[in-house]
């Protein structure tokens, strides 16, 4: 059974500030620690679960963050960027179940930790996909659906948790390693019993071997984005078959999500002007 492990860094337990996550800090050097411990009891547990083969995306930021030396050594680590499908780096049909581990809210959430949808808040403000509004839970889950494979467990704060299951079914296996109390700060569990519980929720997600649906969405798709300042508008509109529907929102709808998902990529690159 092969399993696929997309890792972010702001849902990780004992992170509630982007110093934590933000190599140019010394917190970094702990919240990497903590990043990969998380991914190894994932991966502990995908493995009592029946798992054969793991890959383990790393997914936060420059994609560099995993340390391999302490990674489970049944796992094998993408790490790096720029990189194809980014957070989802290396899916394809041939896996059986998706884990996102580490993730967060999506952007303009209250009572999450470091919530933001890919650049954040001064880039992006919202996403919707079809008029659902999604983050990088929806926007990485629907490309796994694309290659026909569900995501089976998310773990993060308890908004986080919410939100997965909101949008993947409340079935979903979810584990809240801390309770946001707002942007930057949490009630957190200690990593002995945040570990337990993501490895035990990662062995029922696999060892029940209830099949859960992939999540997609109906073709053609329709991707809105909501910018935080005009002119990062203007820049998306550069960027063929890429409307404007209102002040600082943009549209571009495709009968391919990859394709989408790829342009989205690039609208990001783009809007990432602060002027």
């Amino acid at each position: 059974m092969k399993i696929y492990i997309s890792a972010d860094m702001e849902g990780v337990g004992g992170i509630v500030h982007s110093d934590q996550t933000d190599s140019s800090h010394p917190e970094y050097q702990r919240g990497r620690k903590l990043m990969t411990a998380e991914v190894n009891a994932a991966v502990e547990g995908a493995l009592q679960g029946g798992a054969t083969e793991l890959l383990v995306n790393d997914s936060h930021g420059g994609m560099r963050n995993i340390l391999i030396e302490e990674l489970h050594p049944d796992a094998i680590l993408l790490s790096g960027a720029t990189k194809q499908f980014s957070m989802m780096a290396g899916i394809d049909r041939t896996y059986d179940a998706v884990f996102f581990t580490g993730y967060h809210a999506r952007a303009a959430t209250s009572f999450a930790n470091l919530d933001h949808t890919w650049n954040g808040p001064t880039i992006l403000q919202n996403a919707w996909l079809n008029n659902v509004e999604v983050g990088e839970t929806g926007l990485n889950a629907a490309l796994a659906g694309y290659f026909g494979v569900a995501v089976a467990l998310v773990t993060g704060d308890q908004t986080t948790c919410a939100q997965a299951k909101e949008l993947l079914g409340a079935d979903l296996e979810t584990v809240a390693v801390k309770e946001a109390l707002g942007r930057a700060a949490a009630k957190n569990l200690h990593p002995t019993k945040a570990h337990a519980l993501i490895r035990d929720a990662a062995a029922r997600a696999l060892a029940s071997r209830k099949k859960r649906a992939p999540f997609t969405f109906k073709s053609p798709i329709t991707l809105r984005l909501a910018l935080a300042r005009s002119s990062q508008a203007d820049r998306c509109l550069l960027m063929p078959n890429v409307k404007l529907v209102a002040p600082r929102v943009v549209e571009f709808t495709h009968e391919d999500y990859a394709v989408l998902y790829n342009a989205f990529r690039a609208l990001m690159v783009l809007a990432d002007v602060h002027v």
